[in-house]
C-alpha cells in the first residue's frame, strides 16, 4: 500500500462508489469492480450490511439460449454477483468467502429488460450464511427466485482468495 492510499471496510468503500464519494487511492480488501462484473455489465446499484442490489441490462440477442430467451445460466450470475456483493460487505481484513450452493427458481421467460437482482441475508451465522435473491424485471415482475449458501473463510483458508 503507498502512502497515498486509504484502505476502507468493503461496505464504506461501496457505498462511497455508489455515492460517488470515493476518494481517489481508496481502495479495499476485495476486488471492487470484479471481472465478471465488468465483462457482464454488472453494476451495484443499492448496498446496505448484507444486502446488496445489481443491475444487468439483459438482452436475448447478447445473452440469449437455444430458446430465443436470456440464458438462466445468466440470471444465476446476476443472482450470484448480488449474493457475493451482500456477503463481501461483512468480511473484515483477512477474511473471504465461497458459496457452497445456489438454487435458481425460473419463474418466466426473458427476452430483454433491464434486471435488478436484490440480495439479502435471510440467516447470518458466524461460519455459514443463507442468502435469498429476486430478480426482477423494470415491471416489477420477479423472473427468478434464488437461494445461495455462503461459507466464511478466515485465517488459511482465506489466503489467496
Amino acid at each position: 500500500m503507498t502512502p497515498t492510499t486509504h484502505r476502507l471496510p468493503v461496505l464504506e468503500y461501496l457505498q462511497r462508489q455508489l455515492d460517488a464519494t470515493l476518494a481517489d487511492g481508496a481502495v479495499t480488501h476485495m476486488r471492487y469492480p470484479t471481472a465478471i462484473s465488468q465483462l457482464l455489465g454488472l453494476r451495484i446499484v443499492a448496498i446496505g450490511e448484507a444486502m446488496a442490489a445489481v443491475e444487468l441490462e439483459a438482452d436475448a440477442a447478447l445473452h440469449g439460449n437455444q430458446q430465443g430467451t436470456v440464458h438462466g445460466g445468466l440470471l444465476c450470475e446476476l443472482a450470484d454477483a448480488a449474493i457475493g456483493t451482500a456477503h463481501s460487505t461483512l468480511m473484515q481484513e483477512g477474511e473471504s468467502f465461497t458459496s457452497i450452493d445456489l438454487k435458481a427458481t425460473f419463474l418466466r421467460p426473458v427476452w430483454r429488460a433491464r434486471l435488478r437482482a436484490h440480495a439479502w441475508a435471510a440467516h447470518r451465522g458466524r461460519t455459514i450464511s443463507h442468502y435469498r435473491c429476486d430478480i426482477q424485471r423494470e415491471d416489477g415482475k420477479v423472473v427468478a427466485s434464488i437461494a445461495s449458501t455462503v461459507m466464511t473463510l478466515r485465517g488459511e483458508g482465506a489466503q489467496g482468495r
